[in-house]
């Protein structure tokens, strides 16, 4: 798929592997999706580089014009933010998490004697809510060890006082087994049940100190009484207790408020504004304003906070800071906390601040090498007398030695860039002895007539390794394929570096300081290299054929076990007889030992 803009494939180059969520923007700006990823870079780019077939996800991609993003401590917290801005700003395209189902929370209710329970929707009575998890198996763990732990009522009983004095209740089975201490009929009082529930609340908020060290005291216990499938249960317990009861500062128990931090950098500030609604964070912004008249941070907080709430239409009356301010506000007050969830927003804030300043700066980057690239293509336009930008160049470069294993190799050139992914060797099949020209005409007419077979788009410029006749071979191959005229094609010659054009009788001489002439250099350098390396490994490989795979009776399974073994041929030739028989049994030993005792 194609990106739809130079600043889009900027965005996605400067993306973070850190965990977040990615918004996908439209051309007016507006959200159209929200994803979660454990690395925003891989997750994102993969919408632009798979062929999907899926008809929503192509729509989508057609439609994004801009990419945004907010970095977190864990794949939990972004799957925490996810459904929360989901819910915030309804993407067109989200088809999940967009109705009102939820995570689940855990519920202590708002009664005489409370229920602990697991629900999908918070109601506002005065009950406390935990959580959401994101794994309901990890929730129930924890519900279930509250049980075994506390004697809590499972119950939908009406336990007021006048409801228990009436004498209309009687214990139930959760009683017998003791799970339940029978307040239904006055076993026990309100104030031991509260004091059970304040325990149960602490376990839930995740002050679990004082808890696990009574149960490391009773798994103890247990050991020492060789009871070790109950200690081992207990143990289990901890560990899902340590797990997964931590609280995500993604959504807290904090209720509504707002979070601005602010870090100077050279001549310009650098901003992250939150919006923390219901315990929940529902806008993420950044943003770098240039101090070009030297103002204070204070004298840019004033004006930013007020111009942010604005945009995020945000009545919060909080708002968190990390720089001490010594202004006041009538609308609204600031706090600079040191400490506890408030911080953990602070620090989550400046992370994002941080990613933003790194963006920004790989943005920088890009674009300085972007314009380079530009510049230097022009400069080769320019020499070359090219009618198009030389985005795309190749270079072939043969390779022989006393004129056996003949190869030849082609690198490709992409914005002035190696693009290794499409360099490509040829194994010379026409060509008898040393003929570098006959090499040079069989390897460019393959590689143009596969071009235009699989119709793909032919390159700005051809270059070879030689001069005049080298070149007139190249130019004859694409005569034969009715391409001359359509590809430009030059020839470098290495001694002093000349510059051949078809029909022209002389060459040119580039300055020695040209980039054009640096360019061409390097791709003549990278065929050269890559072409060695190729007719290397084919030398090898006939080199190994010669001494190993002309042994009679000896096939590639039994090839392999003696490489695996032995790992050389030298090694193979030294290897003791009962070391053969061992491997490859007695009759192939003897074959193999034979045939080197010939030799």
């Amino acid at each position: 798929m194609n990106l739809a803009s130079g600043d889009l494939k900027n965005s996605l180059k400067v993306l973070p592997t850190s965990p977040g969520i990615y918004k996908f923007l439209d051309k007016d700006k507006v959200i159209i999706y929200i994803g979660k990823a454990k690395n925003l870079k891989k997750r994102v780019t993969s919408y632009f580089s798979k062929n999907s077939n899926d008809f929503k996800t192509k729509t989508l991609v057609r439609s994004i014009q801009g990419v945004e993003h907010v970095v977190v401590d864990s794949e939990k917290d972004a799957l925490l933010l996810e459904n929360n801005l989901i819910k915030s700003h309804q993407p067109k395209y989200n088809v999940l998490l967009k109705d009102d189902k939820t995570y689940p929370w855990i519920v202590v209710t708002n009664e005489p004697f409370p229920r602990i329970f697991s629900t999908r929707k918070k109601i506002k009575d005065g009950s406390t809510y935990y959580g959401p998890y994101t794994s309901v198996r990890h929730m129930n763990v924890l519900l279930n060890l509250i049980s075994e732990i506390y004697p809590i009522r499972g119950c939908k009983l009406d336990l007021s006082s006048k409801k228990i004095l009436e004498g209309k209740y009687s214990v139930c089975l959760d009683f017998h087994i003791g799970k339940c201490e029978g307040a239904c009929e006055q076993k026990q009082s309100e104030e031991d049940y509260q004091s059970i529930i304040s325990e149960a609340k602490l376990l839930l908020s995740g002050k679990t100190r004082a808890l696990l060290n009574l149960l490391n005291e009773r798994m103890g216990s247990l050991a020492e009484n060789y009871e070790f499938e109950g200690a081992q249960q207990i143990k289990k317990n901890i560990e899902s207790i340590k797990k997964y009861t931590a609280k995500s500062i993604i959504v807290s128990n904090l209720k509504d408020l707002d979070v601005f931090t602010i870090l100077k950098k050279e001549k310009a500030f650098y901003i992250n504004f939150m919006v923390i609604n219901e315990g929940a964070i529902v806008y993420a912004y950044s943003n770098k304003i240039r101090n070009l008249l030297d103002k204070t941070p204070e004298e840019i907080c004033a004006v930013q906070i007020d111009l942010l709430k604005e945009k995020f239409n945000s009545p919060n009356r909080i708002v968190l800071v990390n720089e001490k301010l010594d202004f006041e506000h009538p609308s609204y007050s600031f706090e600079y906390p040191q400490r506890g969830e408030k911080k953990k927003l602070i620090d989550l804030s400046l992370k994002n601040v941080q990613a933003y300043i790194l963006n920004q700066r790989k943005k920088e980057i890009l674009q300085t090498e972007n314009s380079n690239e530009k510049r230097i293509l022009e400069t080769i336009q320019k020499d070359f007398k090219l009618k198009s930008l030389p985005v795309h160049m190749e270079c072939f470069d043969n390779s022989n030695f006393q004129g056996s294993f003949p190869v030849s190799a082609c690198v490709v050139f992409k914005n002035g860039r190696p693009s290794k992914k499409d360099y490509r060797h040829f194994n010379v099949k026409t060509v008898d002895g040393p003929d570098d020209f006959a090499t040079m005409k069989e390897v460019i007419y393959r590689r143009y007539r596969r071009l235009l077979d699989e119709k793909k788009s032919m390159p700005n410029l051809v270059i070879v390794d030689g001069g005049k006749g080298q070149l007139s071979a190249a130019v004859s191959a694409l005569d034969e394929l009715d391409l001359r005229g359509k590809i430009p094609i030059v020839g470098i010659a290495k001694r002093l570096e000349e510059i051949f054009f078809p029909g022209d009788r002389y060459p040119i001489y580039l300055d020695k300081r040209s980039e054009s002439l640096k360019v061409i250099q390097f791709m003549r350098n990278e065929s050269h290299r890559f072409g060695i390396e190729h007719h290397r490994n084919k030398r090898s490989n006939a080199a190994l054929h010669s001494q190993i795979e002309d042994i009679e009776g000896v096939g590639p399974k039994t090839i392999q076990l003696l490489f695996q073994k032995f790992r050389t041929v030298e090694g193979i030739k030294e290897a003791k007889m009962p070391e053969l028989v061992n491997l490859v049994g007695k009759h192939k030993a003897g074959i193999i030992r034979g045939y080197f005792q010939k030799q």
